[in-house]
């Protein structure tokens, strides 16, 4: 599989950890980092929704983004993080256990997406990134809302 052609040595990412594991998102779609703010449900909401909050007047729909990836889902608590993030123009609140760092991609640490018989795992997955002795999985945000929740918002 080749590499995503927008993701380029320099490139900035903002790690992430969720359910003990390390993620990295662009850093250009990320708008903002905030603390866990009680979010409003949705009836009938998917799973991985938690709620609403409002963001300066703007109501922002939150996800907990490990139970997004089919992760173990986060309980927020006080040490939880909000990313907003603009995915398909619109803002999203994404719940993370913390932010770690600001990754600057170098040449050669960005690998492709193994194959593992899945391609929901190539839906959310851009590749993987060598750190050291660790690995960092770079997500697709725009996977994080599908096309159709888009339109029916």
């Amino acid at each position: 599989m080749s590499l995503p052609a927008e993701i380029s040595a320099g490139r900035e990412l903002i790690v992430v950890e969720i359910a003990g594991q390390r993620f990295a998102i662009d850093i250009m779609s990320v708008r903002e980092i905030r603390g866990w703010t009680a979010s409003t449900r949705l009836p009938h909401a998917p799973g991985h929704v938690l709620g609403m909050i409002n963001l300066r007047g703007q109501v922002l729909p939150v996800i907990d983004f490990g139970a997004r990836l089919g992760l173990a889902g986060s309980e927020p608590n006080a040490a939880s993080v909000v990313i907003v993030a603009e995915i398909e123009d619109r803002l999203v609140g994404l719940l993370v256990d913390a932010v770690c760092d600001i990754l600057t991609l170098q040449a050669g640490m960005l690998q492709a997406t193994p194959d593992v018989g899945s391609a929901e795992v190539r839906t959310f997955v851009r590749g993987v990134i060598t750190v050291d002795d660790s690995i960092v999985t770079l997500l697709a945000l725009d996977a994080v809302i599908p096309e159709d929740e888009i339109l029916a918002a």
